[in-house]
């Protein structure tokens, strides 16, 4: 999978500012990261953030844009098939290896979407729009089923991507609290919705 992110020293400025307040508002949440703070992580001025960015909502949008790049890398290292369900599959594999191998995403999706303070949240609206758009072009290419609405797969596609991860911290919790050693390993957590 290409990593939308890149390295420090492929980056211009505007990316290594973007890349940084993704860190920050990863492990800290927007509302509690300054644009001056993201600059100084950046190694840039205050200015250079602000010409590039010119608000703390055109920042966060960029942030934002960069999970969505993220998501469609995914989707696009994904082997295609002819049959509707090996390739829902294999597309939801590859979300989930890079939701694996990226928790700055993990993180950021967790703060950006279940933080009372960030309702409603901008990033559900970006994703819900490239879901969107992602299912009409399989339903286009006879990929994915037309015999259910396009709303419930939109919705039945981000739980089943991401409602693991938002309620995965929970049952690592909850497991940790009530199990006992011969309880043997956690169970899996399987979310589906029906319609």
């Amino acid at each position: 999978m290409v990593n939308p992110r890149a390295t420090n020293s492929d980056l211009t400025a505007k990316a290594r500012i973007r890349n940084a307040a993704m860190d920050l508002y990863a492990e800290h949440g927007e509302e509690r990261v300054s644009l001056r703070a993201v600059a100084a992580e950046a190694g840039v001025t205050l200015g250079l953030v602000q010409h590039h960015f010119k608000t703390k909502a055109g920042l966060r949008d960029a942030v934002d844009q960069l999970v969505i790049e993220y998501f469609a890398a995914a989707l696009a290292s994904a082997e295609p098939s002819d049959d509707p369900r090996q390739n829902a599959a294999a597309r939801d594999a590859a979300v989930q290896k890079m939701l694996e191998e990226t928790p700055t995403v993990v993180n950021y999706l967790r703060r950006a979407v279940l933080d009372p303070a960030n309702a409603p949240t901008h990033l559900l609206g970006v994703f819900i729009e490239f879901t969107r758009s992602e299912i009409r072009s399989l339903r286009d290419a006879g990929l994915a089923s037309t015999k259910r609405s396009e709303a419930l797969q939109v919705m039945a596609l981000m739980v089943r991507l991401v409602g693991e991860l938002m309620l995965l911290p929970m049952v690592d919790s909850v497991w940790e609290l009530v199990a006992e050693p011969a309880d043997g390993e956690k169970p899996r957590l399987v979310i589906e919705v029906k319609g």
